[in-house]
């Protein structure tokens, strides 16, 4: 937890805490790191700044796709969170986890190999682990208050939101383009966005906003462009190196998850790190910097 006594606390997450700001909110990353829906007693150190600064990045990059929550990373931010917290507009979120697949990976690969779909879509047969897609893929998934999400197919995201047909379009729509030209952005600087998930609600006008955090180390799949091969895992950037870590010790993948070995630590740290400098283009210092009290 990150006390901020003189705040009242509306909410706090397996990674982020929540404070209530009047009209708009406080957005608290912490260092917590969570793997199979449970969290590690060990903190990423750091891995709080980068998130928050990589999301600033991105809503910047992409305001043009899509209005965004963000307000400010330094105006009303208290000293003591500065460089992991954001002022944000207050927004009625969508119950629906926006999933973007550009290759063939993770849950969506172990789904095409078991049925040839991925979240109710058909795939053309003989794709291999690491494939990028014809096209990117909308999967979108539920968000479960307790543990895992569950993929759906479309029609059920239409029932999610109350039978509003134009609006799952719109939210189907807007997180392909979101990820299409992240995507790009991201390829010419070394590194594949994989996949992706995006959160999206409504304003006080009732206007679509991109909310959460976007497109970080813990909400995506970034992976080096070199070396990248199909019909194998790749290397990533992300913290798919603590959950490779944590599936090999045993652990039955129930809570409470293991510490976190220093050495997997400070590499989970270095991963984080310099997937914030490839993406943006400049050193993790000038965050810190920009963000000091």
């Amino acid at each position: 937890m990150t006390p901020l006594a003189d705040l009242p606390l509306i909410a706090s997450g397996k990674v982020r805490e929540l404070y209530d700001l009047g009209d708009r909110l406080l957005l608290v990353a912490s260092d917590r790191i969570s793997t199979f829906d449970a969290v590690h007693p060990t903190p990423i150190p750091d891995k709080g700044k980068v998130l928050t600064g990589l999301s600033v990045f991105w809503f910047e990059l992409l305001a043009d796709v899509i209005p965004n929550h963000f307000i400010s990373a330094t105006d009303g931010v208290p000293d003591e969170v500065r460089g992991r917290a954001l002022v944000v507009k207050k927004l009625d979120m969508l119950p629906v986890e926006c999933v973007v697949r550009g290759y063939i990976t993770g849950s969506g690969w172990k789904d095409y190999q078991a049925t040839g779909h991925v979240s109710g879509l058909e795939l053309p047969p003989g794709l291999q682990e690491s494939e990028q897609l014809p096209q990117p893929l909308y999967t979108p998934s539920t968000k479960a208050e307790v543990g895992h999400d569950e993929a759906i197919d479309f029609e059920q995201t239409v029932a999610l939101l109350d039978g509003e047909r134009a609006l799952a379009e719109r939210v189907r729509d807007v997180s392909v383009e979101l990820y299409a030209k992240a995507a790009e952005h991201a390829r010419s600087r070394g590194v594949i966005l994989a996949d992706t998930k995006f959160e999206l609600g409504r304003d006080a006008d009732g206007t679509l906003t991109l909310g959460d955090e976007v497109l970080t180390p813990d909400s995506s799949r970034f992976w080096p462009v070199e070396g990248y091969g199909v019909g194998r895992g790749q290397p990533s950037f992300d913290k798919q190196y603590v959950r490779d870590w944590a599936a090999e010790t045993g652990w039955d993948k129930q809570p409470p998850a293991p510490e976190i070995p220093d050495e997997v630590a400070a590499a989970t740290r270095a991963k984080y790190v310099e997937a914030y400098e490839l993406i943006t283009g400049e050193p993790f210092d000038a965050w810190l910097e920009r963000t000091a009290p």
